[in-house]
């Protein structure tokens, strides 16, 4: 007899031995039955439905032929050695193992949960080997969603409650514990009231229970309260979750801590509001002095800044001109500035000494200053009648007078340390001397003179008195207005870093 034919006999005997065959076929899962070498003596239907082969391949086929068969990490090949069906004609039974298939028959790939047995004659001698699995794809695929989604929300920044329709806590991220301080064991079995501020009323709450109940989404920003008593904002949403039958079962929420949100939305309103009342210092108008110009402009780097000019009128009708630069920017600055402006003009109320005023300011603002602040201020006293000015300044930006030409006629220096350094100091003033007609008297801040191109170049002094002198024929306001755009189109598109504050007085007078 050959090969061919014994096998043929094997395989029949081996068939007539297993009851039942006719049912083999209606099997839901896919079976297959091979003899010691391999070959494929029963290849149900749903086996062959599963590897798409047809009834005449699978009874010509063999185990040595499998191809693409991969280990539960869907990457691994399987040898002939390591095959689950291999593995039982040595007497090995393998429990259900997850197996990945992909070849010409299965393209796009298949999972099974496979599980292969030693197929054992009536005397207990191993003929072969007994494989069934069944298609598991679809479950993998649920299983890879379920796995992403729960990353998700194990990962997720935002809080993440769930409670049942009696709003008992049955799981919250870990998130929930970094925002709240409480812990996962703390919260379950519990309700979320747990985060209550106290700051909602009842009413809020009744809202909250109808819009859930009626299978609304609940959205609002809610005061919570930490573990350490500490509130916290929070954008939440709570959704309503939904059986086959409709019937509510859970309730999602979802907290999004925006503590720090809120803060910041109310600090820029406290800027917008400190920018707004400084904003109004600078377009109180100039004082009418007739034979005299007057006009300042600021332009604060932050919403609000530290420079300061101003126009004070004295009890003797004498004109006090500022302006002066506070350490630092934004609120802190501008309300320091605003301290400054209100000391000056309250002390020039009182007294005509320019050196007296500034002294006298110097004491008011040490005790109210932060440690390292302090201001810088240069105060002149113009007398219209006698076209006369004084002034005292303390560590400010050096101030200029132009002849009617556009030269520089004087430099007016420091004459003291900045307010704020030392109590009890005395501040000094300069002689008088006269603003002939046609004259400039320009008061900058270190804004201008120390602004920088993106080659670091300067736009300096020289090039701030250069362009008085070329624009002396235009208005004190138009003056100090272009100042302000020449520096920044100087600047080259960086980023202003300092508040730029121009002030302009000039006589009245021939200009040549």
């Amino acid at each position: 007899m050959d090969h061919k034919a014994e096998s043929r006999v094997s395989a029949q005997t081996l068939v007539d031995e297993i009851d039942h065959i006719s049912t083999i076929d209606q099997l839901a899962e896919g079976l297959i039955i091979a003899d010691k070498a391999g070959r494929f003596l029963v290849c149900n239907r749903t086996a062959r439905s599963l590897l798409s082969i047809g009834a005449e391949e699978a009874a010509e086929l063999s185990w040595l032929q499998a191809d693409g068969w991969y280990k539960s990490d869907g990457l691994t090949r399987y040898s002939f050695e390591e095959l689950p069906p291999t593995l039982a004609v040595t007497g090995r039974t393998i429990s259900e193992t997850e197996v990945f298939v992909r070849n010409e028959q299965c393209p796009n790939g298949i999972w099974i949960a496979l599980q292969a047995n030693p197929l054992l004659n009536k005397a207990g001698e191993i003929h072969g080997s007994v494989v069934a699995f069944r298609d598991i794809t679809p479950r993998r695929k649920v299983d890879a969603q379920v796995r992403i989604l729960t990353g998700a929300v194990e990962q997720t920044a935002d809080c993440i409650i769930i409670t049942d329709n009696n709003a008992v806590i049955e799981y919250v991220n870990p998130a929930f514990e970094a925002i709240t301080g409480f812990t996962s064991q703390e919260a379950l079995g519990h309700t979320p009231m747990i985060l209550k501020s106290g700051v909602h009323d009842d009413a809020f709450y009744a809202n909250l229970w109808r819009t859930i109940l009626a299978g609304k989404v609940f959205r609002d920003t809610i005061v919570n309260r930490k573990k350490n008593g500490e509130l916290f904002y929070a954008e939440q949403t709570i959704t309503s979750m939904r059986d086959s039958t409709g019937a509510i079962t859970h309730f999602v929420t979802v907290i999004k801590d925006v503590t720090g949100l809120r803060q910041m939305q109310e600090q820029q309103f406290q800027m917008s509001l400190a920018r707004a009342a400084q904003q109004q210092f600078y377009r109180m108008p100039p004082p009418s002095v007739p034979g005299f110009d007057l006009a300042g402009a600021s332009f604060p780097t932050d919403a609000t800044g530290g420079d300061y000019f101003d126009f004070v009128t004295f009890p003797d009708n004498c004109i006090g001109i500022a302006t002066g630069d506070v350490s630092g920017h934004g609120v802190s600055a501008a309300l320091l500035m605003a301290e400054l402006r209100a000391y000056l003009r309250a002390f020039a109320q009182t007294s005509s000494d320019i050196g007296e005023i500034l002294t006298l300011m110097n004491g008011a603002l040490i005790s109210d200053l932060e440690q390292g602040s302090y201001a810088t201020l240069i105060f002149c006293r113009l007398h219209p009648g006698t076209r006369t000015i004084q002034y005292a300044s303390a560590g400010h930006t050096p101030a200029f007078i132009l002849d009617s030409r556009g030269a520089v006629k004087k430099t007016l220096e420091s004459l003291d340390i900045p307010l704020g350094f030392l109590p009890g100091y005395k501040f000094k003033f300069s002689e008088r001397f006269i603003l002939e007609p046609g004259e400039i008297l320009a008061l900058l801040t270190d804004g201008i003179t120390d602004a920088e191109r993106p080659d670091g170049e300067q736009f300096g002094v020289e090039r701030a008195l250069a362009f008085i002198q070329q624009h002396r024929k235009e208005s004190a306001k138009e003056i100090a207005a272009n100042l302000f755009h020449a520096v920044r189109e100087f600047e080259d598109g960086m980023p202003q870093v300092d508040d730029i504050t121009v002030v302009i007085c000039k006589a009245a007078g021939s200009q040549h």
